[in-house]
């Protein structure tokens, strides 16, 4: 079972988040919160294995929240869902350790997707929240010398890792084992002194390693 904690000061949005993912039956909803203070709270007590976080509450913003996730409990996954596609919100969503974002007129099958990828570590995208955030990078100058850092297995372990693979699939087209493709994405994460999977994804299409094209995004959608 997946377990998942709904974030979101509109208890509508909950209500309407609980009866259809509570239809799927790998999905179990362990709690709510109304704001981004009781998020952290409840992720410490609840310990879910994904949390679906709006970004714009009161008391403490979803950015601020997912940022003191991450920061104690990594291996929690956060996936930013808004009304908003506002370029610096998607970047600085992604930049907090967000494992996807979605607005809140997407489909059902969409959320329940980016939830089942989330609990495996990948990343899920809206494609409209894609498109700004190729904006927001074109500016950037890629960092080669951090880039050069990384051992040429290490640069092929995020190149996969950037288009989507989880560990385990790292694994398979390197056929080396599990514990070993780890080890290589816990190095990468050290090396570039980044915090979670989507920031290195982030950093691998700011450095040229992948194309926007490469990582999976779901169809449909586009601007």
């Amino acid at each position: 079972m997946i377990r998942v904690l709904i974030v979101d000061d509109h208890k509508v949005v909950r209500q309407g988040l609980q009866v259809f993912l509570g239809q799927e039956p790998d999905i179990e909803i362990v709690g709510e919160a109304t704001n981004g203070r009781e998020a952290v709270e409840r992720v410490g007590a609840l310990h879910p294995d994904v949390v679906l976080m709006d970004l714009v509450m009161p008391e403490m913003d979803g950015i601020a929240a997912t940022t003191a996730i991450k920061r104690q409990f990594s291996d929690v996954e956060v996936i930013a869902m808004t009304s908003f596609i506002e370029d610096e919100k998607v970047f600085a969503a992604m930049q907090a350790g967000t494992t996807g974002y979605l607005l809140k007129d997407a489909a059902p099958d969409d959320v329940t997707k980016a939830i089942r990828l989330a609990a495996r570590g990948q990343v899920h995208l809206d494609p409209r929240a894609a498109a700004r955030l190729m904006r927001e990078l074109r500016p950037h100058t890629p960092e080669h010398a951090e880039a050069d850092a990384l051992t040429p297995r290490e640069q092929e372990v995020l190149r996969l890792l950037a288009r989507g693979l989880s560990n385990s699939e790292i694994a398979q087209a390197l056929v080396v084992s599990d514990k070993t493709a780890k080890s290589h994405v816990s190095s990468i994460l050290s090396k570039l002194g980044l915090a979670s999977r989507t920031q290195a994804v982030i950093y691998a299409l700011k450095v040229g390693l992948v194309q926007l094209d490469e990582i999976e995004i779901p169809s449909g959608g586009g601007e």
